[in-house]
């Protein structure tokens, strides 16, 4: 397991290596050496990979939780890709390296929103080593786009280990039915080609997710989306069949998760996983780690981003998870499986073939 005992790079480095790695792979630069571009991608991978031991810490804390608030809960960790880093970055033009809240992730799948408000509270009202730096409900404040989730982003404070006080580790809180919602969002912006989850995209297309997630949050009567408030129940659960309908949803949808029959497992054993999706040849490849073999690890994953950055039609994510059983509950998209999220576009369907106007979800 990576410890800083001294920093390698000061924060200044790190984020001259964000903003090299944000212009030349977003704005197309090609000023920079190759030199220089190796050296940001070893720096980028540094920052991120500070950010395990601290993530690991909170992982134990969150297991712990959810022993008594839901024992079937999905848990894994991640640390940001670098396509979703320089995004980012380009969102929010003015945001530095070091002050990217969401490079090291935590994500709690939970079966219903009654764990979500236990768990959150649970948070809330614990005393904790760690800084509350902020809260975002997008649960009871959807954003725009549909995302509903909430956050709870965290600064690590440990006198034991002063050498991580400081990073953030972002933990998101989120029912199954809100993951099935963004899960489905992913892999249609993977197919699409674009940062759908980002509200990038064809129109058509980001108004159907909005619409879904509007109906979604009628399903566990939570907040509706701000453009569909007007909207009663029916009205709402009728229109996003009928757009299902004219994009054609379920079959683009099930016609991708043919990757889900491709899967090659390199290596089974271990907590990190390498997940590396190969859009072209629509296939799988999952390659997994030792606790002692992190270092490895990161090394495969700087180069794979590497190919990516050149071009090559692959998308990988490092994460820790328990088995290869939570790895696709937990990170669906990777696998193009849609199945939780066609399947709760069906119930719909089928309330709106019963014409009822009021409805109840059993999960």
């Amino acid at each position: 397991m990576l410890e800083i005992k001294k920093a390698k790079y000061s924060r200044t480095q790190v984020n001259k290596s964000g903003k090299l790695l944000y212009s030349y792979f977003w704005k197309q630069e090609k000023s920079h050496s190759e030199m220089d571009i190796a050296r940001a991608f070893v720096i980028l991978n540094y920052w991120r990979t500070c950010h395990v031991y601290p993530i690991n810490t909170f992982q134990a804390t969150l297991r712990n939780k959810l022993k008594g608030i839901d024992e079937k809960a999905i848990v894994v960790q991640r640390l940001k890709r670098l396509p979703s880093i320089v995004i980012k970055l380009n969102r929010f033009p003015t945001m530095k390296l070091t002050r990217m809240q969401d490079i090291g992730g935590l994500r709690a799948i939970v079966s219903s929103m009654k764990e979500v408000h236990k768990l959150v509270n649970n948070y809330e009202q614990t005393k904790f080593l760690h800084e509350l730096y902020k809260k975002d409900d997008y649960i009871e404040l959807p954003k725009k786009s549909g995302y509903r989730s909430v956050h709870l982003v965290y600064r690590y404070n440990n006198p034991l280990k002063p050498e991580y006080n400081g990073l953030f580790v972002e933990l998101q809180i989120r029912t199954r039915i809100q993951h099935s919602w963004a899960t489905a969002v992913e892999t249609m912006g993977t197919y699409l080609d674009h940062a759908l989850k980002s509200s990038e995209g064809p129109e058509a297309w980001l108004q159907f997710f909005t619409l879904a997630s509007s109906a979604f949050a009628i399903l566990e009567s939570t907040a509706k989306i701000p453009e569909y408030e007007q909207y009663n129940n029916y009205e709402t659960y009728k229109m996003l069949i009928e757009k299902a309908i004219s994009l054609d949803i379920k079959q683009k949808l099930m016609a991708f998760s043919i990757a889900t029959r491709n899967i090659r497992i390199t290596e089974s054993k271990g907590i990190f996983h390498l997940i590396i999706l190969d859009l072209k040849g629509k296939s799988v490849q999952i390659q997994s780690f030792s606790k002692d073999r992190l270092t490895e690890a990161n090394k495969y994953y700087l180069n794979i981003e590497k190919q990516i950055a050149k071009g090559k039609k692959l998308q990988a994510v490092l994460v820790s998870a328990k088995s290869i059983k939570t790895l696709k509950q937990a990170y669906p998209n990777f696998f193009l499986d849609t199945r939780e999220f066609i399947k709760h576009i069906d119930r719909i369907e089928r309330k709106v073939k019963d014409g009822r106007s009021r409805f109840t979800f059993d999960y």
